[in-house]
């Protein structure tokens, strides 16, 4: 028996190393490119590192982003402010970074960025602010009174499937949800995508893109989630209140970096949940939208 277990034990261990070992490993299909850019964070509990990267030619513009890293110990050789060269693989859903060198090291005289955290709170009450949505409708944070509303922020050109493309996938993944539910239930929910790109982001291509998450033979019902956008001004000062930070190149209005974050507004508009990166689930936000209606009864 004891020698069973034993054997029972080694299968088991070494197909968990397989897994371990084969969870990067890049499928015939995947793309490679070359990333160079600045490291900012090192999240070795979460095994990723947050890089202020260059453009990559002909995949993305410049921006500041979260990598998942293939090999841990590679976390302990990078640092704040270094300079990195990494190859970025995409393979279908899943994207990481491997084959690190580190360029140049950080600069000790140079002084850290004080970032501004004086964003929205859970409690706090959301300004009216104005938008256009799809349909070239004005629409403001007051028409959703009454509603528990989910907000995200996105911009249509965002290639990686962990940002913007899961934000969208989530929320249509949610509309699809509702659709079992009650009318009664649907009617206490809605959902908003912000766009930080207003020169691309058109209400026609929010329409185009909404409806290629809804699915190509969709109605183009935008009840229950509507995408929106505004002047850049406006926009920041949106995105600044609740605490998302994106930067755009005067020069350059195509290279956008940003951070990621979901808000729940409860019926009485004020804050009730703000999830920040990427890790919430739909099941998650579902919960927060259900009990913010709830409670409102």
């Amino acid at each position: 028996m004891r020698y069973f277990l034993l054997i029972l034990f080694s299968f088991f261990f070494f197909t968990a190393c397989q897994k371990a070992e084969t969870r990067y490993a890049a499928s015939l299909d995947a793309k490679h490119f070359i990333l160079r850019g600045k490291v900012v964070a090192v999240d070795k509990a979460k095994k990723k590192v947050t890089v202020a990267h260059e453009e990559i030619k002909n995949y993305m513009e410049a921006m500041t982003m979260d990598f998942p890293v293939k090999d841990d110990f590679v976390l302990n050789d990078l640092t704040k402010d270094a300079d990195i060269r990494a190859d970025l693989i995409v393979d279908k859903d899943a994207f990481w970074l491997e084959n690190f060198s580190i360029t140049a090291a950080p600069d000790p005289n140079r002084q850290a960025v004080v970032v501004n955290e004086d964003f929205a709170q859970i409690g706090r009450e959301v300004p009216d602010f104005r938008l256009t949505n799809q349909d070239g409708k004005s629409i403001s944070f007051k028409d959703f009174r009454g509603k528990a509303l989910a907000i995200t922020f996105i911009y249509t050109r965002c290639p990686l499937p962990e940002y913007c493309s899961l934000m969208s996938r989530n929320f249509s993944d949610l509309v699809n949800q509702l659709q079992s539910e009650t009318a009664e239930q649907k009617s206490k929910i809605r959902l908003l995508s912000i766009s930080f790109d207003p020169q691309t982001d058109t209400p026609q291509k929010l329409k185009e893109y909404g409806l290629g998450y809804l699915g190509k033979g969709a109605k183009p019902d935008f009840t229950i989630w509507q995408l929106a956008t505004a002047q850049d001004a406006q926009v920041k000062t949106i995105a600044e209140f609740f605490g998302l930070r994106y930067e755009t190149d005067e020069a350059d209005k195509t290279q956008i970096k940003h951070s990621l974050r979901t808000i729940v507004i409860a019926p009485d508009g004020k804050v009730r949940k703000i999830f920040s990166g990427n890790e919430w689930t739909t099941d998650e936000l579902y919960k927060e939208l259900y009990m913010a209606a709830v409670i409102n009864d």
